[in-house]
């Protein structure tokens, strides 16, 4: 799951301002990733969206955004083209190497594809990159406006409607498009290149993906997509490509000198630091991925919860959950289950029922808030189960911590 997703603007290639979406993971990122979305999408189409998320979750950051005049970016549609819109991923690439880390892995959707196979060249850092049903020439788009050619000839610009929404296409955007030709572009980006297509995609047709293919240079890898549809409007296609992708990529994009985030068996919880901070720790509880920090006061970055805060927020969820668990048993009508913890270090004296009179003592105050259709009987008994979770069993009883060295 990926940790933070950030709301960002850039300029693009005319001067407008991009709206873009990161997604990071939930350590420090084994790369960056720029993700170009198709023809007249956005950057929150369902497969864009799908893959970012994917690829996090395999420690690879991605940004995503609208090119001009789409979504929430700035400028008129009708003024861009194929050319503007590579302009557009090379300041993409710029922003990411002047705030975070240039890209490493490009990905292009559709025509988004097209566009990350002409701009490849021109983000150096990038070692790999990904098209997902694209054509191997950008005017393969211009079948859409077949029927309003002559009218755009003619007066220079005409409404057309794409995926049922209107659209004001100039002359200019088509000349640009049949001027481009990608077939040298390709061949000599020096980059490894893997592209996925479905063989029965109705809005480009397979033998695009057996052009590019062809015109690229080793490494390079297909993928086909079997039946999936050319947004991939299917769940489990998306993320069959960011899967694959992540793997594939893997090979070529290294750390940067970065852990990538730990993994763990089922069970077994794996804390390690993650370079960022003096503090901050990379968590992984089974398939989970986790952080922790110190707040800034500290000397910290404040990026995640404190090991206290992690130790109360185990006792709260075991407290609510072993609640539920006792309502759900005898049938009581709880509504909800709140639990609000706080922890300190107080003086033994001060402690009434305490053993140890010496030094100081760790106090958490734990107040619970119940809601339902219950009497004062019913309550009284919640909250004395409250008491009998195996967390607060555990903080209770005597533990045994033996510490062993990995070799």
């Amino acid at each position: 799951m990926a940790m933070k997703s950030e709301k960002l603007t850039f300029p693009g290639a005319g001067g407008e301002m991009l709206a873009a979406r990161l997604e990071l993971p939930a350590g420090p990122p084994r790369a960056y990733a720029l993700f170009a979305h198709c023809f007249t999408c956005t950057k929150d189409i369902f497969a864009a969206a799908r893959i970012a998320g994917a690829l996090a979750e395999q420690g690879i950051a991605v940004l995503r955004f609208d090119f001009t005049g789409l979504g929430a970016s700035e400028g008129d549609f009708a003024n861009t083209n194929f050319s503007s819109n590579v302009g557009d991923l090379v300041r993409a690439a710029d922003y990411l190497r002047e705030t975070r880390q240039a890209p490493k892995l490009i990905i292009g959707h559709s025509l988004g594809g097209a566009a990350v196979l002409a701009a490849a060249g021109q983000v150096p850092e990038a070692v790999a990159v990904a098209t997902i049903g694209a054509p191997a020439e950008p005017a393969h788009v211009a079948h859409h406006f077949t029927e309003a050619r002559e009218e755009i000839e003619a007066a220079g610009e005409a409404e057309v409607l794409l995926v049922g929404r209107p659209f004001r296409i100039k002359k200019q955007f088509l000349e640009d498009i049949e001027a481009q030709r990608l077939e040298a572009a390709i061949a000599g980006m020096k980059k490894a290149l893997i592209v996925f297509h479905a063989p029965r995609d109705q809005t480009v047709g397979i033998d695009n993906a057996g052009k590019i293919f062809t015109a690229a240079k080793h490494p390079k890898s297909f993928v086909s997509l079997d039946d999936a549809d050319h947004l991939l409007s299917r769940k489990e296609d998306a993320i069959y490509v960011a899967q694959v992708l992540g793997a594939w990529a893997a090979r070529y994009l290294g750390n940067d000198g970065k852990t990538a985030p730990p993994r763990a068996k089922d069970g077994t919880v794996v804390v390690e630091e993650t370079g960022e901070g003096r503090f901050t720790q990379a968590i992984a509880a089974g398939p989970h991925q986790l952080r922790a920090d110190e707040p800034e006061s500290y000397g910290g970055l404040d990026s995640g919860p404190s090991p206290y805060d992690l130790v109360l927020a185990g006792l709260g969820a075991c407290t609510s959950m072993t609640i539920r668990m006792y309502a759900e048993h005898k049938k009581l009508p709880l509504e909800t289950v709140r639990v609000t913890l706080t922890h300190e270090k107080i003086h033994a004296v001060d402690c009434e029922e305490c053993e140890t009179k010496d030094g100081k003592i760790d106090r958490i105050e734990r107040t619970i808030e119940i809601t339902g259709d219950l009497d004062e009987s019913q309550r009284q008994r919640m909250l004395a189960i409250a008491d009998r979770c195996p967390v607060h069993r555990t903080l209770e009883s005597e533990v045994q911590v033996v510490t062993t060295e990995s070799r």
